[in-house]
């Protein structure tokens, strides 16, 4: 067990479902707080860490909201980017997919601008510094209307070559990707792939409407993927890669124990699943400590471990050599233990 323990931590690892905001500390959302003057309705870390108690996506997502309302400075941004891309390097990290909500930002006053340079200060840093490289995802609030999604595109088509997708996010209950269907249609045209969050809470039409109507290359969560035959071998077949989020399932509500996770199922049924934290600030970890708590819940072994992380680096938006380099870093490192 020490042995499969130490092969977890160490082995290179890329994240694709991240959410920049969920990664905010309460140590680090004080001290922003206080920086810019803004009262917290909590009076220490330890009663907001009690508040990390969710019945379900909305009751994580009205807490998620009030947190970011302490970001509002450029430096803000980079503080925040730079902890989680320190941690991303501690958790050996290669590369990380960071999603990005600009319209819970927007909407408070705070420029497009100022986010984006924030974020993009530090991922500069990480890479120069810590050789962890990244891209930016930016996603649409799909409680929101298509009509500000498309509005929150123009704005962001200044940033274009900082921005290597876009994505759909929010309060998937009763928000049907296909509402989005025009405003992907003109991320398209500006040539930015794009990805989409269904099959959480949402139904697997969610998963199809995301495909069919988005046209997206990858499907953060989908684990109700399995309750349609149909779209599980559409999924296998087109080798969608599937975010899926161990902790956040669980903290969420969307399985009541680890141990009762789909994973290991959605491995055995030949689809292209990876482990992600999705916002580790608030859901008990980050990338590491998902692949260890997956790994004991469900007896993953080390080849079943080593192809979640190929999996990852195989669906990230980069260059084919770049994704070969990696994976023979991975391939070198699993040569020094167990291969069953």
């Amino acid at each position: 067990m020490v042995q499969i323990e130490t092969f977890i931590r160490n082995i290179p690892k890329a994240e694709l479902h991240l959410h920049i905001e969920g990664t905010l500390e309460p140590e680090l959302m004080f001290r922003i707080a206080s920086r810019n003057g803004i009262p917290l309705p909590f009076e220490s870390v330890q009663q907001l860490r009690q508040a990390y108690d969710f019945a379900n996506l909305q009751s994580f997502l009205d807490l998620y909201y009030q947190g970011m309302c302490v970001l509002r400075e450029e430096q803000d941004f980079f503080e925040l980017t730079r902890a989680y891309l320190e941690q991303a390097h501690a958790d050996r990290v290669r590369h990380a997919e960071i999603f990005f909500d600009p319209q819970g930002h927007t909407q408070r006053g705070v420029p497009l601008e100022t986010v984006i340079a924030g974020i993009r200060r530090a991922q500069l840093d990480a890479e120069g510094r810590l050789g962890v490289s990244s891209r930016l995802i930016l996603c649409f609030l799909r409680h929101l209307s298509p009509e500000s999604a498309l509005e929150t595109l123009l704005q962001a088509l200044p940033f274009r070559d900082w921005i290597a997708a876009v994505g759909l996010d929010s309060s998937e209950a009763g928000n049907p990707p296909g509402r989005f269907a025009a405003v992907f249609d003109r991320a398209r045209r500006e040539g930015l792939p794009a990805v989409a969050h269904a099959g959480e809470e949402g139904p697997p039409s969610y998963i199809w409407e995301a495909l069919d109507l988005l046209k997206v290359s990858r499907i953060d969560h989908g684990v109700r993927c399995l309750e349609d035959d149909l779209l599980v071998r559409k999924l296998v077949a087109a080798r969608v890669p599937l975010t899926v989020c161990p902790l956040s399932n669980v903290r969420l509500r969307v399985f009541r124990a680890l141990d009762q996770h789909n994973l290991k199922q959605m491995l055995e049924r030949g689809l292209q699943v990876t482990v992600n934290s999705d916002d580790p600030a608030y859901f008990g970890g980050y990338l590491t400590d998902n692949f260890l708590a997956v790994q004991s819940a469900l007896g993953l072994d080390y080849r079943e471990i080593r192809r979640l992380v190929e999996n990852s680096f195989a669906g990230a938006f980069l260059d084919p050599e770049v994704k070969q380099a990696h994976l023979r870093e991975v391939s070198d490192y699993c040569a020094g233990f167990p291969q069953d």
